[in-house]
């Protein structure tokens, strides 16, 4: 089984190595790494030109945000199950795309998720939170929760089925395609319980008030597209969680 790994990046020389790196110590051999660059003029280019015997693809051009440059991955696509990696994010080890395959490999289901931790941006060995995705289910969307998309795995064929990230979205397309895939086409999932990616603290969907503000109007919006009855006051709670992760992310 070919599993590809999309990353999309702009302006990210200080972290697109690691992101590489990551994934060629995989010690999983079928594995498609393809970069979609944003026409970075800070070194990135560079960065990707120096490592390209590690990529199956990469290029780097102007496009129209995050998504549209996901978009774009997917659709260079060959292996039969995606996953995306951000381009400031790495795998937790060098077992996890191998754990990946073998739970595809095993069981009859259509995607695959786990848990993500946040590390310190200076010190990436201290674990800051934890994002656990168990006891999710597809309910929970009404409250704000998502499995941790980094760690989303999914078969290749349901983007090409049922369509790629929206656009319009500055912050949660993320989410709006989740719902898409787990609550509206109910794809059969498996809930992995191990530490599957490493996220540096201060990316775009968790950086400040007005991004958290963005992000959950987004995620209403997302949610009654679909027939999702929520509002902020189902959904800001979740704020609570997060406090208490802080304190338990062993």
């Amino acid at each position: 089984m070919k599993i590809t790994i999309i990353t999309v990046s702009y302006n990210s020389a200080s972290h697109i190595e690691d992101v590489i790196k990551s994934v060629a110590d995989q010690d999983y051999q079928e594995i498609e790494h393809i970069v979609i660059d944003g026409n970075s003029n800070d070194g990135t280019q560079q960065i990707l030109e120096k490592y390209s015997n590690k990529l199956a693809h990469w290029e780097s051009k102007p496009d129209k945000g995050i998504y549209d440059a996901m978009n774009k991955g997917i659709k260079k696509a060959t292996g039969e199950v995606i996953g995306i990696l951000n381009s400031d994010d790495f795998y937790f080890d060098n077992q996890v795309i191998s754990k990946v395959a073998v739970t595809f490999s095993e069981k009859d289901i259509d995607a695959v998720f786990g848990d993500l931790i946040f590390v310190d941006s200076k010190n990436l060995n201290r674990t800051v939170r934890t994002y656990s995705s168990n006891n999710w289910y597809p309910d929970k969307f009404a409250k704000g929760y998502m499995p941790a998309h980094p760690t989303f795995f999914v078969k290749r064929k349901f983007y090409e089925k049922h369509g790629l990230f929206e656009t319009d979205y500055e912050i949660a397309a993320d989410y709006e395609m989740l719902i898409r895939l787990l609550y509206v086409h109910k794809l059969n999932y498996v809930y992995l319980p191990i530490k599957m990616v490493k996220m540096r603290t201060g990316g775009v969907s968790s950086n400040g008030i007005k991004s958290n503000i963005i992000l959950n109007s987004e995620i209403i919006k997302a949610c009654r597209k679909h027939g999702i009855k929520t509002n902020a006051l189902k959904i800001y709670p979740k704020y609570f969680k997060k406090v208490f992760e802080l304190f338990n992310h062993k």
